[in-house]
């Protein structure tokens, strides 16, 4: 504040530092004291301002205590918040008035909006199906066992609102795990494919091998981290308070998540995430959940992403030089070979990649380039502005453009009701029986069959459709996809330390008893939702951020050209 502002002089020289006035706290001491105490403080006050006013450590330490409290407060204020702060419109005044300007959103842009909504249902998943029974599809009418006299039911008691098809797909975690591995395909491969179309081999090749060095620390350095920090945590005892919890019925009515084992000693601890860690990396087997670890049971998925992206890469390589038409072809026929050896995860990312190409061919991206971004930069990750503002309506567009975009969205609902496929499966479950009778025998995880064929159409029309796309470019959902990676790290550790103890509080305010319970759980979900999103933008920022400029350096630094 310009009040508290004082010079003095040091040395001969006037010198101004940021420093309270030692009146204003003068009136505030005498406020309380008589007048003799006052007299007393007084003079003390003048002591100590004769005495360090003419020296500069210490209103240079109080200065810097100052700002450090200042931007602690911020580093631990959301990110959405920060633009309020002076310094920051200054920043953007100032970049304004050098015509820098705001940032448009990327072509791409759709996609990440795409997966920060998919890694908030996820977390809704794992959040509520401790307390719900969430996998059950409406009106399913569950079948006695083979050797029970009871006939089956003709009554279905699991009719609640949530489980309607689309309805569900707010808490369909298997389900968003598809479109991830989709999206991922698509934004991998979209760069080399440009660039492969051009006939740019020298691009691509370094393009390409660029990918290959920082995909292994865009996707294990975070968790890593994070990982470390659950076994810290435990060590220090913050999962104790609940581990009881977890067991108690009357709360945790369906699944029990894994609650990490405490150590008896610090060095054990670390020992122990290290040999987690360890297998956590081991991406040769592709065995289901093959390298989970019991810090974080939800990470199961990294490996899988790991181990898929390179095949990618393999494959991007393998046909760069064919013919459009060529390539198209091939990688139908690997995408049936992966289907029929049982790996959906893999043809997952083989559709995003064929998504890509289709839409390489119609130009998707160059009519979209008025934004303000080019389809030719180097960067192959998608462009994601935060807290920008930018033109999200598109061009004027021709009666044939319009109509071709309200197929595809219409289209786009039935691959939402794919999405919506019930993960204790299509059996038994009005609306699913007939499709259930085309899922494969050699298909094993018969629930995601039609799960993963909704999610490769619903981004396939996603890409077709300017309302879709309009939708996820909104700035609320752009920030959750900014924060999409550090969501699906950080809700495991949040809920086990922070939103147990909440729900235990809750439930304590309302009661377990019928509607109660259901009070409880909105009751809690209220606190516990902003704090996983809280804690999910301190990290995104303190470690998901600078893990990829860390990786971006380390590739500068090794790099022979």
């Amino acid at each position: 504040m310009p009040g508290d502002v004082k010079p003095f002089e040091t040395r001969g020289r006037s010198v101004s530092f940021m420093m309270p006035l030692v009146e204003d706290e003068k009136r505030l001491s005498s406020s309380s004291d008589t007048e003799s105490e006052g007299s007393v403080s007084s003079s003390i006050w003048g002591e100590v301002e004769a005495r360090f006013g003419t020296i500069r450590w210490a209103s240079t330490s109080k200065s810097y205590f100052n700002l450090v409290l200042r931007r602690t407060a911020l580093a631990l204020l959301p990110s959405f918040t920060h633009n309020r702060f002076s310094l920051a419109r200054e920043r953007r005044a100032s970049n304004a008035s050098s015509g820098g300007g705001a940032k448009a959103l990327s072509p791409t842009a759709y996609l990440d909006g795409m997966r920060g909504l998919a890694a908030f249902f996820v977390f809704f998943c794992h959040y509520f199906y401790t307390a719900f029974f969430i996998a059950e599809g409406y009106n399913w009418l569950p079948q006695p066992p083979p050797d029970s006299p009871d006939p089956p039911p003709t009554v279905s008691t699991w009719t609640s609102l949530w489980r309607l098809p689309f309805v569900r797909l707010l808490y369909s975690g298997p389900s968003m795990v598809c479109v991830f591995f989709v999206i991922s395909g698509y934004a991998l491969s979209l760069r080399p494919l440009q660039l492969a179309r051009k006939q740019n081999s020298e691009a691509f090749a370094k393009t390409t091998s660029s990918l290959v060095f920082r995909r292994f620390f865009r996707l294990y350095l975070p968790p890593l981290i994070s990982t470390l920090g659950v076994a810290l945590l435990l060590n220090a005892g913050a999962y104790e308070g609940t581990r009881e919890f977890l067991h108690d019925r009357r709360f945790i009515r369906n699944v029990i998540e894994h609650h990490p084992m405490r150590l008896e000693t610090l060095n054990l601890q670390l020992t122990n995430w290290a040999h987690e860690m360890w297998a956590f990396l081991h991406i040769w087997s592709w065995a289901n959940h093959a390298g989970s670890t019991q810090y974080d049971v939800h990470l199961w998925t990294i490996p899988l992403e790991f181990r898929c992206s390179m095949v990618l890469f393999l494959i991007l390589i393998g046909t760069a030089r064919l013919r459009d038409n060529v390539r198209l072809v091939l990688v139908a026929m690997v995408s049936w070979f992966v289907l029929r050896n049982d790996r959906w995860e893999m043809l997952l990312f083989l559709a995003g990649m064929t998504i890509a190409d289709l839409d390489l061919r119609r130009n998707a991206h160059e009519g979209r380039d008025s934004r303000g971004t080019s389809t030719t930069s180097s960067q192959p990750t998608l462009q994601l502005p935060l807290n920008e503002k930018s033109d999200l309506n598109p061009p004027p567009c021709s009666r044939g453009r319009s109509t071709s975009d309200t197929f595809w969205t219409i289209v786009s609902v039935f691959a939402m009701y794919l999405l919506s496929a019930p993960d204790a499966g299509p059996w038994n479950v009005p609306g699913w029986r007939y499709l259930g009778t085309f899922i494969p025998e050699w298909f094993t995880e018969k629930y995601r069959f039609w799960q993963v064929i909704g999610a490769c159409l619903f981004v396939f029309c996603a890409a077709r459709s300017r309302g879709w796309q309009r939708f996820f470019e909104l700035p609320v959902v752009q920030y959750l996809g900014h924060l999409s990676y550090a969501i699906y790290l950080m809700h495991g550790p949040v809920v086990h330390v922070l939103g147990f103890p909440v729900q235990r509080w809750a439930w304590g305010i309302t009661g377990t008893e019928g509607e109660q319970f259901k009070r409880g759980v909105a009751l809690a979900a209220m606190i516990n939702i902003p704090l996983v999103i809280w804690a999910a933008d301190i990290f995104w920022r303190a470690v998901d951020v600078p893990t990829v400029r860390f990786a971006k350096w380390l590739e500068s630094k090794l790099s022979a050209y």
